[in-house]
């Protein structure tokens, strides 16, 4: 979908939150860097990354399994890096954006080419989310 980024574009640096040992948060991260992404990382457990995610403004019914923060935003589970890219470049007036839950076959957990239907939320300051991108099942 996006295509890699060269130098001159390349985006801000991310850092990611996510729980010990999980390869389906290793495989997103991946994704990332394959995007051009410059990626740190740490790992948190349970309710260290729980209280993580709630602080940053990430509603408790939209969580997943890591969190990102990017240049003021936070990515909550397997967003698409063409979304990322989006949001940086378009700069809503949100928290981030969220693809909840853990589905198979997001970026990052398995064959893109049999996914499921899937949507990418954005989160607004007061905690709202709207759909941003809606991908449909290959």
């Amino acid at each position: 979908m996006a295509s890699r980024l060269s130098s001159a574009s390349q985006p801000p640096p991310i850092h990611v939150a996510k729980g010990t040992g999980c390869e389906w948060c290793s495989a997103w991260v991946e994704h990332l860097r394959t995007e051009g992404f410059i990626v740190t990382e740490d790992e948190l457990y349970g309710m260290l990354l729980i209280s993580y995610k709630l602080e940053n403004g990430i509603p408790q019914r939209m969580t997943s399994c890591h969190t990102r923060k990017i240049d003021g935003y936070m990515i909550e589970g397997h967003v698409p890096a063409v979304d990322i890219h989006r949001v940086l470049q378009d700069r809503p007036d949100a928290i981030g954006l969220v693809v909840p839950g853990m589905l198979y076959r997001f970026p990052g957990m398995g064959d893109e080419t049999d996914r499921d239907t899937y949507g990418v939320f954005l989160i607004v300051r007061d905690g709202a989310t709207s759909v941003f991108t809606s991908y449909p099942g290959a």
